[in-house]
């Protein structure tokens, strides 16, 4: 990677951190990507989709088209480790290094740019990965410009520095954000039996939950984690009369998920039923499974040989969740980790930042991938 790229990446990188945006909130930062582009590119094409944009190199209408995603929205957490580029906004910081991600493609367009590709290169850059609507966003782009393959990687810790992690198939888990509604009638807390008290419904679904989730029922893993159960109110003289349960389904397949959810939604209505009371369903930070296609998972693998990048070939997918998933429902595609270290403070945590030296490693494998 040319040196002066890396410098001018490095400095993105620092800037998009000190101005960090929550999702869909990413005014600044897009705009700021999309100055560089423009600053830094002679022969990339700019296009402003309003919450997203891409840049494309046109190599020739009868040339394979091949993107490559950056995400750049921020989490809302406090930045508290004392850094040069810390976050300038109070409840804001980038801890899951998306500004790195970012700056990675950016960085990849500078040198596509100056080297030139035989190739269609289409850099994606897109809002909202956290909170699981920013890929949904920018689907039309896959059909529109009829992209062949799409790649994308996220820096992940506790593997070694700089290795390249990947696997066939399933690379993420698909996973939702499930609420549960409960809504009976409230009656004085010496006299519950006129009321209808949701208690004993919500008590049910969870105990429900094991069986639901059960490996001899599933054929992948089938996770479903509660997360807040609220129930009534601090009023000891009234028996509680609304409820929610707030749950995270979580599987390998989301075949299997939508299972889940199915008996889960069956099983509380049938309890609303049971006890006299209403039910309701909200879904929230939706992900689908984050697919390999083998022969893009293959180019990964091929672009780290090359450029002697350890390769760690992954047993099973990550629990976690990404938005990545929704390109290759359209197209071929596969999403990789780069190692920040096996000690390095996990994403999502107060300690975390990205390491810039994983701009030239990210570059380097796009690189590889396009070919040039």
């Amino acid at each position: 990677m040319n040196s002066h790229n890396f410098e001018l990446a490095k400095q993105l990188r620092h800037d998009l951190h000190q101005h960090p945006e929550l999702s869909n909130e990413e005014v600044w930062t897009k705009q700021y990507l999309m100055d560089f582009l423009k600053t830094h590119t002679t022969h990339f094409e700019i296009v402003d989709k309003g919450t997203w944009f891409y840049a494309i190199y046109r190599a020739g209408v009868d040339k394979p088209s091949i993107a490559f995603r950056a995400d750049f929205d921020a989490l809302p957490m406090d930045e508290v480790i004392d850094i040069p580029w810390a976050s300038q906004y109070p409840g804001k910081a980038h801890k899951c290094g998306h500004d790195g991600h970012s700056a990675t493609l950016a960085a990849f367009a500078l040198e596509v740019d100056q080297n030139g590709a035989d190739q269609n290169i289409f850099c994606l850059f897109q809002p909202a990965e956290e909170t699981g609507d920013g890929a949904i966003q920018c689907v039309e782009f896959i059909d529109e410009h009829q992209i062949d393959e799409i790649y994308a990687y996220h820096n992940m810790s506790g593997l070694p520095f700089k290795t390249v992690a990947v696997k066939d198939g399933t690379m993420l888990c698909a996973s939702k954000g499930m609420t549960i509604q409960l809504t009976g009638s409230p009656a004085h807390a010496s006299q519950p039996e006129n009321g209808k008290n949701p208690s004993l419904a919500i008590a049910d679904i969870v105990q429900e939950i094991p069986k639901f989730i059960s490996p001899e029922l599933n054929e992948g893993l089938v996770l479903c984690t509660v997360v807040q159960i609220d129930l009534g109110e601090k009023a000891f003289g009234m028996s509680a009369s609304k409820g929610t349960i707030r749950l995270t389904i979580r599987a390998l397949h989301e075949k299997e998920m939508d299972r889940l959810q199915e008996n889960l939604e069956n099983f509380a209505t049938a309890q609303a039923k049971e006890y006299g009371l209403q039910v309701a369903f909200e879904y929230q930070d939706e992900f689908p499974e984050t697919a390999n296609a083998k022969e893009c998972s293959d180019e990964i693998r091929r672009s780290a040989k090359d450029n002697e990048l350890e390769i760690i070939e992954l047993e099973d997918a990550f629990r976690g969740s990404e938005d990545f998933g929704h390109f290759t429902k359209l197209t071929k595609g596969a999403y990789c980790f780069v190692g920040n270290g096996e000690n390095y403070p996990n994403v999502h945590t107060s300690e975390y930042d990205f390491r810039d030296e994983l701009i030239e490693t990210g570059v380097t494998l796009f690189k590889g991938i396009a070919r040039i």
